[in-house]
């Protein structure tokens, strides 16, 4: 009797393994990107008093940052 070879457990651990290592850094830039959102909707809806669709408008962010870096 031969003992059957380890081959193909260490395939799905190879492959577990890889698909473990792009989650974990894809999770990071998730993570971000979640936090960038929330972050906007709380400080421009609940802290400005401003309707939540006006978030995501670019002409909204483009106002904010000539408020900022207005040279006078």
């Amino acid at each position: 009797m031969t003992m059957p070879t380890k081959k193909p457990r260490l395939r799905k651990k190879l492959w577990l393994r890889i698909v473990l290592g792009i989650l974990r850094f894809l999770l990071v830039p998730a993570l971000c990107i979640c936090a960038l959102f929330i972050g906007l909707v709380v400080g421009y809806v609940r802290l400005g008093g401003q309707p939540y669709a006006e978030v995501f408008h670019v002409q909204t962010w483009k106002h904010i940052f000539e408020l900022v870096y207005s040279s006078t």
